[in-house]
């Protein structure tokens, strides 16, 4: 079978179209929801002080491999007037607790199919970092059993909740920009002295965009993918790799010779209705922060970067009216809940509104701002990505994870 059509079949046909989908799942109302913390590094002990100031929660378990960070994410707890709770190293031990509803992953990149898939099997609602999965196989796996047990898997992707993401994406549905023909988005972050040896290690080992849901997954949402359009075919192409076997001297100590991943990759999708996304990964060069977020239609433009910028019926807004514009398009809950916000997210508030909207999803019983196939399409452009590197730069087609 040729690199163009290898994926659009795998693992695809164990049921008829809609059997077991879990798009617009609802799940019993939860008066207050038990979740528990695996993964207690920088990500983890941010999310348990977050969740420390959300109602209708309690921490009931934290897991990390370290006492160390036990212990700090049990003082930050106690700092925030929150009971210490069950600890454990070991993850499964953790997902086997009757008294959760909620697993909260923040581990390093290559463990979370594992663990996702074991909060699953143990019968848990799932939230998980990005990325969720690293390879096709994984995003399958995932798919597969959170349709087989009905339950939740939500991907933390909180560019998502951006607020200008947010307005923007509102006003495409409601088709303020026409038609959306086309998009871009991207991870451009220069780490510089903030690599850690595993993320420089993955890199070393792997090409492609290693890191696609930032960029990505605030477009797709805007251009409703997998509900009204659906991506089909993605090429990738990457730069030499001139930054990283320096960088992997530096931090690894080790001989960089061999080093794969490209300082920056390019990746260009284009879906079933013939719109077109440019996704760019660069976290190796001196440049502005950027997510490189535009949606391009017939009639108006949206892009955050370099600043907020709206053009609409083909005239451009000063900057007051992007601004009051944006607020007016914001949902209601995350206009009021903005201001709190701030105060406990050093994002800007993003993560906050992320985590309180996944708390009021599950108990309402309703789905969730972003599903399981959300977080498979998002996260399997990390392997098709380096496959259409590989192969010589050639198109690949992308699976169909709601079949």
């Amino acid at each position: 079978m040729s690199l163009a059509n290898q994926f659009i079949v795998s693992d695809s046909v164990s049921r008829p179209v809609g059997q077991h989908d879990v798009f617009g799942l609802r799940t019993a109302p939860l008066s207050v929801v038990h979740v528990g913390f695996i993964g207690l590094g920088e990500r983890g002990r941010q999310a348990v002080m977050r969740w420390c100031h959300i109602p209708h929660t309690e921490i009931v378990a934290i897991c990390d491999i370290s006492s160390e960070r036990i212990n700090s994410a049990q003082s930050i707890m106690a700092d925030n007037g929150v009971n210490t709770c069950f600890t454990t190293t070991n993850a499964e031990t953790l997902c086997q607790r009757e008294d959760l509803d909620l697993v909260y992953i923040c581990t390093d990149w290559e463990s979370h199919a594992d663990l996702v898939c074991c909060a699953l099997t143990n019968g848990k609602h799932v939230a998980v970092e990005v990325p969720a999965a690293m390879t096709v196989k994984d995003c399958w796996r995932i798919v597969n059993l959170a349709e087989r047990q009905q339950l939740h898997c939500m991907m933390l992707e909180n560019a998502c909740y951006d607020y200008f993401e947010m307005a923007t994406a509102a006003m495409a549905h409601a088709g303020k920009f026409g038609s959306i023909i086309h998009a871009t988005g991207g991870y451009h972050h220069w780490l510089n002295n903030r690599w850690e040896p595993w993320r420089l290690r993955y890199n070393y080992a792997n090409r492609g965009d290693i890191y696609p849901t930032h960029g990505l997954g605030p477009v797709c949402l805007a251009l409703g993918i997998h509900r009204t359009d659906r991506i089909e075919t993605l090429v990738s192409m990457d730069s030499a790799p001139v930054s990283g076997p320096d960088y992997y001297q530096r931090f690894c100590g080790e001989n960089g010779n061999g080093f794969r991943n490209g300082d920056v990759t390019t990746t260009l999708l284009r879906t079933r209705l013939g719109r077109t996304i440019v996704l760019d990964h660069d976290v190796m060069t001196p440049r502005p922060y950027s997510r490189l977020y535009q949606l391009v239609g017939t009639t108006g433009y949206a892009a955050k970067y370099p600043k907020e910028t709206l053009w609409l019926d083909g005239k451009e807004l000063t900057d007051d009216e992007c601004e009051r514009v944006i607020n007016e398009w914001l949902p209601a809950d995350i206009r009021e809940a903005k201001e709190d916000a701030a105060k406990y997210d050093d994002r800007g508030g993003i993560s906050f509104i992320m985590d309180t909207r996944l708390v009021s999803n599950l108990r309402q019983g309703k789905q969730m701002d972003m599903d399981v196939y959300d977080l498979a399409e998002w996260c399997t452009v990390v392997e098709l990505s380096r496959l259409s590197i590989e192969g010589g730069f050639v198109p690949v087609s992308f699976p169909n994870f709601r079949r």
